[in-house]
């Protein structure tokens, strides 16, 4: 079970990958989101992978500390919940000019608020445990969302 809870906290493997492996696992987490931008229940997908990535970092969180240190780099499966939230509101676009474009926006965002932290990110790391590696993201990911929604409505 240990070795399960660590690779769903790697995001399958991603946290491994030398240097980097938040950008490594939010990369990652573009293919599942792609795909489930392709369906037309979009928005209700997206919904459930953010909430079973949310629960995932929850249940493997202590493992990952205890094996790997306190909000280790190689425990991503957080950067998947964060990444996802911020597509969100993309599910509601009917017309948008490139979906590579809008994933790569999201993704630079993303990785833009996550590791710089600004705007109250930085004080959500001091929750213990699983929320406070998980919060953090999540918050970068609305604050990705909100920087993609007005690109939608004012420039594209």
């Amino acid at each position: 079970m240990k070795g399960l809870k660590l690779w769903l906290s790697s995001g399958l493997g991603s946290g491994y990958l030398p240097k980097s492996p938040g950008t490594w696992g939010s990369l990652l987490s573009l293919i599942f989101i792609y795909f489930i931008l392709q369906s037309s229940q979009a928005f209700f997908l997206l919904l459930i992978f953010v909430v079973v990535c949310i629960l995932i970092n929850l249940w493997v969180a202590n493992i990952s500390e205890l094996t790997w240190g306190k909000d280790p780099s190689r425990m991503v499966i957080d950067e998947f919940a964060g990444q996802s939230v911020a597509f969100l509101s993309f599910a509601f676009h009917s017309s948008f000019s490139s979906m590579e474009l809008t994933l790569l926006l999201g993704f630079i965002f993303f990785r833009f608020f996550d590791i710089v932290k600004p705007l109250g990110i930085y004080q959500l790391q001091k929750f213990k445990g699983g929320w406070g590696i998980l919060l953090d993201d999540l918050l970068a990911g609305i604050y990705s969302m909100i920087c993609l929604e007005i690109i939608f409505r004012f420039i594209l």
